[in-house]
């Protein structure tokens, strides 16, 4: 498979290093705006050709697939265009910036008969991959209720740097530089790790959303601080359970922690995933009597990127898929609705 990198940014050199790791990909081409940079990536990793518009590329074309790693804004034009030009595409995180374009990214990707699927980078914790077969496989029953958290102290420590001086760290807490806050930011991996552990779909949302002070009048030069730093969440879902879901930048002392508890009326289940590490427990069988866990251990899975080329070289698209990301940003959307209306509201089917 022969690749293009669109857009050179942070999270563009770990898609480059993952692909050139697998021996049927070649790192074709490589799109950014600034001449300077397209090809000091296209150095950096042996790639052929640097363009500075993706029209460039696209008129090029001597490639089979997109991997889109542009500002998430960008997402939805730049993919119709790779799509229009009969291009497989693997898209960053959220598909798009709203469920209305996210859905149709979704079917002119399958009317296509292209490979769309979207780079959910936490289904590559092998500890919540082994969750999800100790629910479809009955072990812990009917699950009945489930707790969730994405915690993070960047807004706290410095161990990523100082947002009060970056500009990588505060377009991220304003919404005129296109910032969705924490919700929009992290919201879509933690509910990705919600029902894809659980192996069902949100139902119905109720959200609360809260941007704290952080500076004098919350603005610091050119950047208001008004996108949303923490949120809480309740969730029903189809198969019956009832979810709580929250996320915060101001947890102190965690890094990058996402944890997923499920509860089922045969046994539980927890999934821990840091910066440190991975871990799964589980309460089952005699244990729930004296209610002990105990840890598993699992072997390393495929990543999303092995999983990619695997689709395009059969002609299926995988999961996580451009459609479940549209899924998600559906609830994504109806979160900061209710934030608005105070009511809770329930998915379109």
């Amino acid at each position: 498979m022969r690749l293009l990198i669109l857009g050179t940014g942070q999270m563009a050199n770990a898609h480059a290093r993952s692909f050139a790791e697998i021996d049927t990909v070649t790192l074709a081409g490589a799109v950014d705006v600034d001449p300077a940079r397209a090809e000091a990536f296209c150095a950096k990793y042996g790639i052929e050709k640097a363009f500075t518009s993706l029209a460039d590329a696209l008129a090029w074309g001597n490639f089979d697939a997109v991997a889109n790693v542009t500002p998430d804004s960008a997402h939805y034009s730049t993919t119709l265009q790779c799509l229009a030009a009969g291009k497989h595409v693997f898209c960053e995180k959220p598909l798009a910036t709203n469920s209305v374009d996210a859905m149709e990214m979704a079917e002119k990707a399958e009317s296509a008969n292209l490979v769309g699927m979207v780079n959910l980078t936490y289904r590559n914790v092998a500890q919540l991959q082994a969750a999800r077969k100790l629910v479809t496989s009955g072990r812990i029953g009917t699950v009945k209720h489930v707790e969730a958290s994405y915690l993070q102290s960047w807004l706290v420590s410095r161990q990523w740097g100082d947002w009060r001086t970056e500009s990588q760290w505060l377009w991220r807490l304003s919404k005129n530089h296109g910032s969705n806050g924490t919700l929009g930011d992290v919201g879509v991996h933690i509910l990705d790790f919600v029902v894809y552990a659980t192996d069902t779909e949100i139902d119905e949302v109720f959200c609360r959303l809260k941007a704290f002070d952080k500076a004098e009048g919350n603005r610091i030069g050119e950047y208001e601080l008004d996108a949303n730093d923490s949120f809480t969440m309740s969730v029903s879902f189809k198969n019956g359970a009832l979810g709580v879901v929250h996320s915060s930048r101001w947890a102190t002392g965690h890094v990058n922690e996402l944890r997923l508890r499920v509860y089922g009326d045969k046994g539980s289940l927890e999934v821990l995933h840091r910066h440190d590490g991975s871990r799964l427990l589980v309460c089952l069988d005699a244990d729930i009597e004296t209610a002990t866990w105990r840890e598993i251990n699992v072997d390393p899975v495929q990543t999303n990127y092995q999983r990619f080329v695997e689709a395009v070289a059969i002609g299926l698209t995988l999961e996580p898929s451009f459609r479940h990301a549209a899924r998600l940003q559906m609830a994504i959307d109806l979160a900061n609705v209710t934030e608005s209306d105070r009511r809770e509201h329930r998915l379109s089917t």
